[in-house]
């Protein structure tokens, strides 16, 4: 599946133009789908400030929450990769946060994951581990692992994700799952703990049975550590968008 080609349209919707993936199959894994509009009837006053609507005080939609708002609580237009805009669009106070923080991701943390990294990696219980290189697709829904030989994984059958530091080794009551991931803040490109490496758990395509994937930093363990920091954020955006 991760070698047919992702063609793309441009879909005009109420909110603005947006560049989608021809077959919905193949979006992004860390898109969202855009929210309901609230109807117009039902918000007489801004969500925010309560400030009553009339003819000289219009109506303004959050492209990310779908909530209604006076044009003084929802005047930024921010990028929203996520839902895929052509052009930045019309948010709130609160989600052009939310937005402005995501750009990070898809400015620094995605170009480090699309570069990728090389670890030392074990599949399953086998005693055999291999050099690879570790990178996300260009399309973000497979990791692949380059060496001798080639496998992919499917970042939406990862069911659990396990970032190991210097001076850990993995145990039951350290694996993160995507709900506790958003919690977590102890990873990060500057903090004090460096990342060495990652214990995945995903179903291969076909099967139901949850299959374990260890990577451990190589030679270059800098960049291992960038990537890994990288995953650990993408991880976050990967929970959201199934919450959903």
């Amino acid at each position: 599946m991760s070698s047919v080609p992702d063609g793309k349209k441009l879909v005009r919707s109420p909110s603005g133009l947006r560049m989608l993936p021809e077959n919905g199959a193949f979006n992004s894994p860390f898109s969202l789908d855009e929210p309901q509009w609230v109807p117009d009837k039902e918000c007489p006053r801004c969500m925010q400030c309560d400030t009553k609507f009339d003819f000289i005080r219009r109506k303004h939609h959050c492209r990310r929450c779908g909530r209604c708002f006076c044009d003084k609580c929802c005047s930024k237009k921010v990028a929203l990769p996520r839902m895929c805009f052509v052009d930045p669009v019309r948010q709130c106070a609160e989600c052009s946060l939310v937005s402005q923080k995501e750009m990070e991701f898809y400015d620094k943390q995605l170009k480090v994951l699309l570069g990728g990294g090389t670890f030392v990696v074990t599949l399953g219980s086998s005693e055999k581990s291999e050099t690879m290189t570790c990178r996300l697709s260009n399309n973000h829904r497979y990791l692949f692992l380059d060496g001798e030989s080639h496998f992919e994984v499917e970042l939406s059958r990862i069911s659990s994700m396990q970032i190991l530091t210097d001076g850990t080794s993995p145990g039951e009551n350290d694996i993160h799952t995507y709900t506790s991931l958003l919690d977590s803040h102890y990873i990060s490109e500057g903090g004090t703990s460096r990342a060495s490496g990652m214990l995945l758990h995903y179903k291969p395509m076909g099967s139901q049975d949850a299959q374990q994937l260890r990577m451990e930093a190589a030679d270059d363990k800098k960049v291992a550590s960038l990537w890994l920091a990288a995953m650990h954020k993408a991880a976050k955006l990967l929970y959201e968008a199934r919450d959903q």
